[in-house]
């Protein structure tokens, strides 16, 4: 029934084989499935670590495994609970069964902690796991970005799936001094009840979940993110602002908004090309049309110092210049049944097949070709283990270890010197700015926004959570359309002050980013390409009125002015996975009063910042943890940390304070 190996704790019943292994300091790892004689063996999430020390009991009715600071019990009947260092029980299998009569739970309901239903036809289950919930009071946190204002998910039911504005990041932080990452990609569900967790998988082959315990919520998120991946550091132009709008039509209107920035002394780092730049959806390049001179434009953006991304969808359009040839080599995805199209907007068109490793080299080379050679990007590593695989885009050859050839493969180790010398000298890894992430999607220079989220008050408030919890769930580099996206007309004075309140946030965020699908559109430019695709109103500083310029153009420089902190931070994230976006718990998980906040936030562990998320909004209450001062950001007042105050908060003011 009990078996080891190596540092592996085994028990087996009839069909079923269940894993306990160390992963990482003070965790565990459980895999479970009945798949006899063919145990899988994806890692997913997880990166492999070093076998670690742990030790393991077998007696007659139970074995434990215990890595530092976690324990975990498994009856002879196969239950599991696990418990921290001080012996304090954290999770606990929920079994409603008669199998063993000593279990004070034994019951005649007939209801097994995991149950594995059998998908006729298939090698897979509808799996579901059940646990106790241990302590009615227990708040968790985490699990990624959901459109909901609620930042303690205790009570919630969600699902387990990415849809835009929803990333599922299933990383679960418990105030009882656990986390548990959910390790399984199948779409699904979980359930936070007050009486049992339940999570469900609609079709996999295996259990597979990852535990850790810690004394702070700091120590746990760490461990996290040594077991799944560090995020690359930020490159020096993703500290500051950002200008977007949906779309820029044409290469001399594009250069002409980067001119005034500069000719108003702005701060800004990038501009953003967005969407149907191309001349057909699965072409990759611009449009000579409407884009003539991308190398010269690309050129005078560099004068300005002003870094250029770009969008790149999936989609291929029938009509495209490369839809006959990927669909000769079967490098688009396919239906079950009727036409072959899986997305209709602004042409028929068919996703590239991602999963199919010619395919994404077939887009890259295009991509390369046409933007990134260009100078779109200063460098890239392709990752591949045990090796990487060293490009240069441009000449901004900066540092290149001796030796190094570009375009060759190199041992990690290597490769991780060639990193180090490439980053004294300033330069970077790519940033992919997506809608979506999973677990472990953050050591891929992963960027992820909030998605098309409405214009609103209501929507507001949802980021604030979302932005807080895709934090704790392991993605510290995270950002929003300021503004939103949906809607928003510029003289309309309702939405001018949410603006304003939605700036002032993103001043505070990991990255700041301006975008959003402005009314009333714009005139159509030209009439080919991708010119049937409308442009929204203007969405720069200077759009939306003289009073609100004053205001932007104030926190444009409030965030210039935290470069050094905003990099500091960056390396924190880099380092340790530390989130940029912090609950109050995170910093201060003794004050019992922070694990009930959530309304507001530390940028850091420095400043703590309370966004104004009502409209008509000019004072607000705010609490100040305990265990410091605290002074306003313009340094003018001080406060005693443990108690609450009320501030007034004029438009052109967000309260932010500093932690002494």
């Amino acid at each position: 029934m009990f078996d080891t190996q190596e540092n592996r704790l085994i028990w087996r019943y009839d069909a079923e084989e269940l894993w306990i292994e160390p992963w990482g300091e003070n965790s565990l790892r459980v895999r479970c499935s009945k798949l006899q004689h063919s145990f899988p063996d994806e890692n997913w999430a997880l990166q492999e670590v070093a076998p670690g020390k742990c030790d393991i009991k077998i007696e007659e009715k139970k074995a434990t495994i215990t890595n530092g600071k976690i324990r975990a019990e498994v009856s002879s009947f196969g239950k599991i609970m696990m418990y921290n260092q001080k012996d304090e029980l954290l999770i606990e299998e929920y079994v409603r069964v008669r199998k063993d009569l000593t279990d004070p739970k034994c019951s005649s309901i007939l209801v097994d902690a995991r149950e594995f239903r059998p998908r006729l036809g298939s090698d897979q289950y509808h799996l579901t796991m059940r646990l106790e919930s241990v302590d009615r009071n227990e708040k968790i946190y985490g699990m990624g970005q959901y459109q909901q204002p609620i930042l303690n998910l205790k009570g919630l039911d969600l699902e387990l799936a990415h849809r835009n504005s929803q990333a599922s990041v299933p990383f679960a932080l418990s105030s009882l001094g656990y986390g548990l990452l959910w390790n399984n990609p199948a779409i699904g569900r979980v359930v936070f009840g007050n009486n049992t967790t339940s999570y469900e998988a609609y079709s996999t082959k295996i259990l597979d979940y990852w535990v850790v315990a810690g004394d702070s919520p700091a120590e746990m998120v760490e461990a996290y993110a040594a077991a799944t991946g560090y995020v690359p550091m930020m490159p020096e132009y993703g500290l500051g602002f950002w200008q977007c709008k949906l779309r820029y039509q044409t290469q001399e209107e594009l250069l002409e908004v980067a001119r005034e920035y500069r000719r108003r002394q702005l701060p800004i780092d990038l501009i953003v090309i967005d969407f149907f730049h191309w001349p057909f959806q699965g072409e990759w390049k611009f449009d000579p049309t409407y884009w003539p001179d991308p190398d010269a434009m690309i050129a005078e953006l560099k004068e300005l110092k002003i870094e250029v991304m770009v969008s790149v969808w999936p989609t291929v359009d029938k009509r495209s210049e490369n839809f006959d040839e990927m669909m000769e080599k079967g490098y688009l995805v396919r239906v079950d049944r009727g036409l072959r199209t899986t997305f209709d907007y602004e042409g028929e068109t068919v996703f590239f097949d991602p999963t199919n490793p010619n395919a994404r080299k077939y887009v890259w080379n295009k991509a390369k070709k046409n933007y990134f050679d260009k100078g779109i990007r200063v460098f890239w590593l392709d990752e591949a283990e045990p090796e990487y695989t060293v490009y240069d885009f441009d000449n901004y050859r900066y540092y290149r270890g001796p030796n190094v050839e570009i375009g060759n493969t190199y041992p990690l180790e290597y490769a991780r010197t060639f990193y180090e010398g490439q980053e004294a000298a300033g330069q970077k890894n790519i940033v992919n700015l997506l809608r979506c992430a999973w677990a472990g999607s953050q050591k891929y220079g992963t960027l992820v926004w909030s998605g098309d989220i409405a214009s609103s008050w209501v929507s507001l408030r949802d980021q604030l959570a979302a932005g807080l919890s895709m934090g704790i769930a392991g993605i510290p580099w995270w950002t929003t359309d300021i503004g939103g996206f949906h809607g928003g007309v510029t003289t309309d004075e309702g939405f001018r002050e949410l603006f304003v309140r939605w700036f002032q946030w993103g001043a505070f965020c990991p990255v700041m980013r301006l975008h959003g699908h402005r009314l009333p559109l714009q005139p159509q430019v030209g009439t080919t390409g991708g010119s049937t695709c409308l442009s929204g109103a203007p969405n720069e500083v200077w759009s939306y009125g003289e009073e609100v310029y004053g205001i932007c153009v104030k926190y444009m420089k409030i965030r210039e002015e935290l470069r050094d902190y905003t990099r500091e931070l960056m390396k924190q994230a880099h380092e340790k996975g530390s989130p940029l976006l912090r609950t109050c718990f995170y910093e201060f998980p003794q004050d019992k009063k922070c694990w009930d906040v959530e309304d507001q936030y530390l940028f850091g562990d420095k400043y703590l910042v309370a966004p104004i998320l009502y409209p008509g909004q000019k004072e607000r209450t705010l609490y100040l943890p305990s265990g410091c001062k605290w002074k306003t950001f313009e340094g003018e007042k001080e406060f005693e940390g443990g108690k609450e105050i009320t501030i007034e908060c004029p438009l052109d003011t967000l309260p932010v304070f500093v932690r002494v």
